[in-house]
């Protein structure tokens, strides 16, 4: 057979010298300082956010004597969650799954209305890495200033420098750690035991834990983690479209970009006047004039740099601003879209989000404060009494929510004849339940088996609230030997 058109390949080993490296080493970042209204923002929310997160645990709520006084607390050994006014218990989980959803819809809600905002501003790893970066700046300089350092030889002044950097990034980490172990426990209370060292075990291994991953992540990973490790910045392009908000360079103002001397004309060239202080602002490292990018986690610390030289050569600022990506990304000729908000996918969203969380309060507010929970014996199913009767044995649990004692007594419908006794308790069928517990009691009941028409006989367990006068119904059934 003969072979036409054999393309020759060319399979000589490859030169070391020419090959590229899999791995390119990180180029450190050193964001500049920058002053504006974004700048203001990302303050404030970084002010709120840590406040939030170091006071709550401090913050009390009266739920009576017998309950916990802190506002927030999840009370593993009790197996509670406490958030001010609701109490949740283990089997009540379902909330914390309504909260996640919550979080979700929200989160897509304000990703397709304004981008990555959450990402810029109100995320852990943003607002700690822009502390750690203060602290930073701070000690050892602005950008200049720290560049320098770098590059210097380790003499007295930089090891101090250094020092004192990283001893306040440490003592940032260990109060980050030492907060949230206040979340499950009363806070003043564990704050003496742990300076006393009295504290158990597990919260010393906590506070260790999370004070070595504050420390690293916002200390040396940075934008690493956002790029590498976070799965975010996939999920959120499908979250745009085209009337979405995100910080754009317009080009059809900045090119052709170049240097610009004070008086120069700006006839035939773009505003951009290639300074660079967009690219040094960003802690990201990026250059937002080279479009859309996956790290760009839009925190407008850029459009800040922007304008602050647009005002310094005298034009007008938004070279560099908030923008939808159609505006964006059409002609230069083509009139400005004004920014719709109310869209499909806008909608779609904040309705989910209105439903939820109107079924979780609907939910919530109508709950029962009491709750039963019966089990019947399943060996044996049945016993024959001496007089020839049948007895089923059952477990009932009563679930008290409320912070005072409740009594309820106790009949069974469904079997004419039936005798219920409850062990350990007198005739009188009155069961206690007292305040924030699961009270527990052996039902047995009986009934002669001339009333059994069946092997399996529906009854119902009727719990009465003396004080409130409410009734807990539970259905259930009593097993026999049948006809």
């Amino acid at each position: 057979m003969k072979l036409e058109s054999i393309e020759r390949i060319d399979v000589r080993p490859v030169n070391k010298k020419e090959s590229r490296p899999l791995y390119a080493k990180r180029k450190k970042i050193h964001p500049k300082r920058a002053t504006g209204n974004f700048r203001k923002v990302k303050w404030v929310v970084m002010a709120v956010t840590l406040a939030i997160y170091y006071l709550t645990p401090w913050i009390r709520w009266d739920r009576g004597a017998n309950a916990p006084d802190q506002a927030v607390l999840i009370d593993l050994p009790a197996q509670r969650f406490y958030f001010f006014f609701v109490e949740i218990w283990p089997q009540e989980f379902y909330y914390l799954t309504g909260l996640l959803i919550l979080a979700a819809f929200g989160l897509f809600l304000i990703t397709s209305v304004a981008g990555r905002v959450w990402c810029g501003y109100s995320c852990p790893q943003t607002v700690w890495t822009d502390l750690f970066v203060t602290v930073e700046r701070f000690v050892e300089g602005d950008r200049g200033a720290r560049i320098r350092l770098d590059g210097a030889p380790w003499t007295a002044k930089k090891i101090g420098k250094r020092a004192i950097k990283h001893a306040l990034w440490l003592s940032i980490a260990m109060l980050t750690g030492g907060a949230w172990v206040f979340y499950f426990a009363d806070a003043p209370t564990l704050a003496v035991d742990l300076v006393s060292l009295d504290a158990p075990l597990i919260g010393y291994m906590s506070i260790a834990v999370l004070t070595g991953t504050t420390y690293l992540l916002a200390g040396f990973a940075r934008e690493q983690l956002c790029i590498y490790m976070c799965p975010w910045p996939r999920i959120q392009g499908a979250l745009l479209d085209e009337n979405s908000l995100a910080v754009t360079y317009h080009r059809n103002r900045g090119e052709a970009r170049g240097p610009y001397r004070k008086g120069g004309a700006w006839e035939g060239r773009g505003h951009c006047v290639d300074c660079n202080q967009c690219v040094a602002a960003c802690p990201m490292g990026i250059d937002i004039r080279d479009g859309q990018q996956l790290e760009c986690i839009t925190c407008a610390l850029c459009i800040d740099a922007c304008n602050t030289v647009m005002d310094r050569v005298g034009l007008p600022s938004g070279l560099i601003s908030y923008d939808t990506l159609a505006n964006a990304e059409a002609p230069p000729d083509t009139p400005r879209r004004p920014y719709r908000l109310l869209r499909p996918r806008t909608i779609i969203y904040t309705a989910l989000l209105a439903l939820v969380a109107a079924i979780m309060a609907a939910t919530l507010f109508t709950r029962s404060s009491l709750d039963v929970n019966l089990l019947r014996d399943r060996n044996p199913l049945f016993v024959v009494l001496s007089d020839g009767s049948i007895r089923n044995g059952y477990t009932l649990k009563i679930l008290n929510k409320d912070h005072s004692v409740h009594q309820l007594t106790l009949r069974v419908d469904g079997l004419a004849a039936a005798a219920v006794t409850v062990l350990g308790s007198d005739d009188t069928l009155v069961l206690t339940a007292a305040p924030d517990r699961v009270a527990s009691y052996r039902v047995f009941v009986s009934t002669p088996r001339s009333d059994l028409t069946s092997a399996s006989t529906s009854v119902t367990f009727v719990l009465t609230d003396m004080a409130k006068a409410v009734e807990v119904r539970q259905p259930t059934t009593f097993r026999g030997p049948g006809k």
